[in-house]
């Protein structure tokens, strides 16, 4: 050895395996641009078209600053990146382009570049179909770890989320009726008017309940309360705010209400509904139910509190009435009698 470069040899003899395994996508044009060979992946790509004896310009649409169309053009890009668009409406191959030796032809290795992982689901290819040299399916693995982690945190913060989710429900939950509580009828009071709907509010006191827990025992007087909530349910509409504020005071809040009279109506279905007997193990409840209502003309600016006074009074006018009955709030500026 004397130290000097080594000496490159005159040509290279590869056999169609060993090309096969080093080159799999390749292609070889002869000098008039029909294809003499191509690579195992390459002919994957082409299941039911031979490629070999075909035109390389009648398959792809070659391109480098320009639409390449001739052979002699081809020559020219000797070396540089190509950009090959299959017209079969394929995935975009990039391609090198080196001359073949004895003045044969061309010898194109391409590649799928960032559409390899369309490629791969499209055409079935597996890490034999590459190069050992080919970090694509390496890629391909990260980008499907990525994927997996990524929905497996989605689905871990979505656990998380409606852990959440039921945990804030429960905490605006009463636990005995399933309605909500006085936390849940200030977050729906704050919500309503900040979206600035009208709603009419009803105060609700049960009459002869205590009667009942003095008479039968708690265990009764919470399967009245039960009993309560099913018939505040069925008079009631869907967005509407049902919630139990004390041991028997109910609050609904009505979102967009009808008028007034039709308030009555619906009140006066509620008491009568609260008025059917209860049968509690061999024994019969008998509650009932007065009820103060205030409409949205009540409410002034925001004062929600004002509203729910108002609503109080016309529930404690019920009672001086005689229990059982509703009671619609005046005008404004009118007292109650």
């Amino acid at each position: 050895m004397d130290g000097s470069a080594p000496m490159i040899p005159v040509s290279l003899r590869l056999t169609a395996t060993a090309l096969d395994r080093l080159m799999p996508m390749y292609l070889a044009v002869d000098a008039a641009g029909v294809i003499t060979g191509a690579g195992v992946t390459m002919a994957r790509l082409y299941p039911d078209r031979p490629l070999i004896g075909q035109s390389l310009f009648q398959l792809f649409d070659l391109r480098r600053f320009g639409v390449i169309t001739t052979m002699a053009a081809l020559q020219a890009c000797l070396g540089q990146r190509l950009l090959l668009t299959p017209r079969d409406g394929g995935a975009d191959l990039r391609g090198l382009a080196v001359p073949l030796a004895g003045d044969d032809g061309l010898l194109l290795n391409l590649s799928f570049g960032i559409g390899v992982i369309d490629a791969v689901r499209s055409h079935g290819l597996t890490n034999a179909d590459f190069a050992p040299t080919d970090l694509a399916i390496e890629l391909m693995y990260m980008v499907e770890a990525k994927s997996v982690i990524s929905a497996e945190l989605e689905r871990v913060h979505s656990g998380l989320r409606g852990a959440k989710s039921a945990a804030e429900q429960r905490a605006m939950t009463d636990t005995l009726t399933g309605l909500g509580n006085r936390r849940a009828l200030d977050a729906g009071l704050t919500e309503i008017v900040a979206r600035r709907r009208p709603f009419a509010l009803m105060h609700l006191d049960l009459d002869f309940f205590k009667s009942v827990n003095d008479r039968f025992g708690h265990a009764a007087g919470d399967h009245v309360l039960a009993c309560v909530a099913t018939v505040l349910r069925g008079a009631t509409r869907d967005g509407d705010l049902v919630t139990r504020v004390g041991g028997d005071e109910f609050v609904l809040v009505l979102p967009n209400p009808p008028d007034a009279k039709a308030l009555l109506r619906i009140a006066t279905r509620i008491i009568q509904g609260l008025e059917v007997p209860i049968p509690f193990e061999g024994q019969v409840c008998e509650i009932s139910g007065s009820i103060g209502i205030a409409t949205p003309q009540h409410f002034d600016r925001g004062d929600v509190a004002a509203l729910q006074a108002v609503a109080d009074a016309a529930l404690y006018a019920s009672k001086r009435a005689g229990r059982k009955r509703a009671t619609l709030a005046p005008d404004p500026g009118r007292g109650l009698r």
